[in-house]
């Protein structure tokens, strides 16, 4: 990566400094996350209740382990209670998935320059796409608690080697995020 040093607190704010480059990386990864959760349409002939209660028939447990980690079940014991508490609320946890990410969109636009304000208002909106983002990557790559080492042992020519990297990144700017919201 660039040269980010990670948020910090001005008399604005909260702000990070991400080159343009940095910046593009961000508003792709979070279009990413949109097209992965975006909620589908609701069929036209849909109860209009159903519809204006955000109720998702169709809702089932994805087959992708990315998306399948992004909405675990609800519970584990019960097939059919994870499904129906997974009609209910999986619609609405998709939309606020695509909403964070496209806070992240909206603050690095390419006509923003110099430091990046993020609002107060959309701090936990940015951490919601980080760990977003970085639960989607650290299921493509496999890593788990116990294969973290493999991945900081990782030599560059490894395929998986610059997604680790952008996930490691992910989580240095996800972690000075919450440590000036810690220290709050």
């Amino acid at each position: 990566m660039g040269r980010s040093y990670g948020f910090e607190r001005t008399r604005k704010g909260l702000v990070v400094h991400l080159d343009e480059d940095e910046r593009r990386l961000l508003r792709s990864i979070a279009q990413q996350v949109i097209e992965l959760v975006a909620p589908p349409a609701a069929p036209a002939d849909q109860d209009p209740l159903v519809a204006m209660v955000g109720i998702d028939m169709d809702a089932r447990r994805s087959e992708d382990p990315a998306v399948a980690r992004l909405f675990p079940d609800a519970f584990t014991d019960d097939e059919d209670a994870a499904q129906e508490f997974r009609r209910f609320t999986e619609r609405d946890l998709r939309e606020g998935k695509v909403s964070n990410a496209r806070a992240v969109i909206d603050c690095t636009s390419p006509a923003t320059t110099g430091a990046l304000q993020v609002p107060d208002a959309l701090v936990l909106p940015w951490l919601g796409f980080f760990n977003d983002a970085r639960l989607t990557i650290g299921t493509r790559l496999g890593i788990t608690d116990d294969s973290r080492e493999e991945f900081d042992q990782m030599d560059d020519d490894d395929p998986r080697f610059a997604m680790a990297q952008i996930y490691d990144w992910l989580t240095y700017l996800q972690d000075s995020l919450l440590q000036h919201l810690v220290a709050e």
